[in-house]
């Protein structure tokens, strides 16, 4: 019989997940490239033989994605499998029209077909948008389960911008394991205030490996997603985070609007800085759509890591820097960094964008909302290097670093930095604990 050929649209994650759990042992496909977009540096390279199965000896392209069209009909594609996440319902049905018109079947696989079941208890943290709150919100999920004297272990979802064969199981433990599977600033601020509080966090590439190591030292497993898309695995509790400072994006996003639908429990975070009609109007779009989903509202407090601190930002000309895909294809116009700028009384928000070089200013331009805050972009050691360049140009009297890692692990700053902190504070019952403690009776 014809195998059907196929083209997966990813962006290095959701992707190579796909193809690792719907199609790599399925002999009635063939998928002929992977194209890739939203995330620099992960085109034109291959999906690994060694990890691509026996139908695919010599791996498997991928293209960038504006390619996908050339590719559908010089391959005479039959289907095209959207796979990334983030993007709103306009975005996904105008890739459809076209994969459509070029003469293809436009394909979005469900949550069901595409998760893997574990044999422990799995605890899926997810959001309606980049830059929800879902980190805080997972650490919080964490010292819970601690507290109630479960061995947890928590999976991020895949940032595999490296050699994918070396990355197939990564686990992090200490914070030299960082360096060890050479992390990008992305992938660092995700596993590092994990690994900071005791906590051992697996990513990689292919998921169903990774749980099967997990699974040998957990007790429950924490799904710890990212960039608003679906839990990898079977889930006995989903709790999915909005965000009142976007509202209406919780029904926007794909696939966003799916982890409200299927969510059990929806934090609506940020109430302290957002505006009660926002609130409210979130709350009443869960309401509607998900009426059975336990609401919980949560603050993200900030303070700074020292209070002493508070003396470089009162008063100074202050570069505010904050979390590189939440500006981004997040779309947030400010955060955390922006917040303790106000909150500590800075003079002024100084604009860097004239100052930026090379990827940076290229980050700018690929994403002229960002405005006056300098996203934390670091997809490699150069543009680490760009990233540190920009800052020290930047005529300011001192940095407020926003980013869930601290930088100055990794750059050299030339004016004093300081750093903020941020937790979920939950307001009301039953909060977290009270739900996963009686989940886990």
């Amino acid at each position: 019989m014809k195998k059907i050929k196929v083209i997966i649209m990813g962006a290095a994650g959701r992707d190579f997940h796909n193809f690792n759990v719907c199609f790599r042992d399925n002999p009635d496909y063939e998928v002929v490239a992977f194209t890739a977009t939203q995330i620099p540096y992960i085109d034109d390279r291959k999906y690994p033989a060694e990890l691509s199965g026996k139908f695919y000896p010599k791996g498997i392209p991928i293209y960038p994605e504006e390619m996908l069209l050339e590719l559908i009909r010089k391959n005479k594609i039959d289907e095209v499998v959207f796979s990334y996440s983030d993007v709103t319902f306009n975005y996904v049905m105008t890739k459809a029209a076209m994969v459509n018109a070029a003469g293809a079947t436009f394909k979005m696989l469900s949550f069901e077909e595409t998760s893997v079941k574990s044999t422990k208890p799995v605890i899926a943290v997810v959001a309606s948008r980049t830059g929800a709150g879902k980190s805080q919100t997972s650490r919080k999920v964490v010292e819970i389960l601690q507290s109630l004297r479960k061995k947890t272990v928590s999976v991020r979802h895949p940032m595999p911008y490296g050699n994918l064969v070396k990355q197939k199981v990564q686990r992090f433990a200490e914070l030299s394991d960082l360096k060890k599977h050479k992390c990008t600033i992305e992938e660092m601020e995700e596993y590092e205030p994990h690994i900071s509080r005791g906590n051992v966090i697996y990513a990689g590439v292919d998921y169903e490996a990774i749980l099967r190591e997990a699974e040998k030292e957990a007790d429950v497993i924490i799904w710890d997603g990212g960039n608003n898309d679906l839990p990898f695995y079977k889930s006995d509790l989903v709790i999915t985070v909005v965000d009142p400072h976007r509202p209406g994006h919780e029904l926007m996003y794909y696939p966003g609007f799916t982890n409200l639908l299927i969510s059990d429990v929806v934090v609506i975070n940020k109430i302290d800085s957002a505006d009660q009609k926002d609130v409210n109007t979130v709350r009443n779009n869960i309401k509607k759509f998900n009426p059975d989903a336990v609401i919980i509202e949560a603050a993200s407090p900030i303070s700074l890591e020292n209070n002493s601190d508070e003396k470089f930002i009162r008063d100074k000309k202050v570069l505010v820097i904050e979390d590189g895909p939440t500006l981004t294809h997040g779309e947030m116009k400010y955060g955390a960094g922006t917040l303790a700028a106000q909150k500590f009384g800075a003079k002024e928000i100084i604009d860097p964008r004239s100052y930026a070089v090379k990827t940076i200013k290229d980050t700018y331009n690929k994403y002229p909302g960002i405005g006056n805050l300098l996203p934390a972009m670091g997809y490699g050691d150069n543009q680490i290097k760009d990233l540190q360049d920009t800052i020290n140009k930047v005529p300011c009297d001192s940095i407020i670093i926003g980013t869930p890692i601290d930088l100055r692990r990794l750059i050299k700053f030339k004016k004093p930095a300081v750093r903020v902190n941020y937790d979920l504070l939950e307001i009301g019952r039953p909060d977290l604990y009270d739900i996963i403690s009686n989940k886990l009776k």
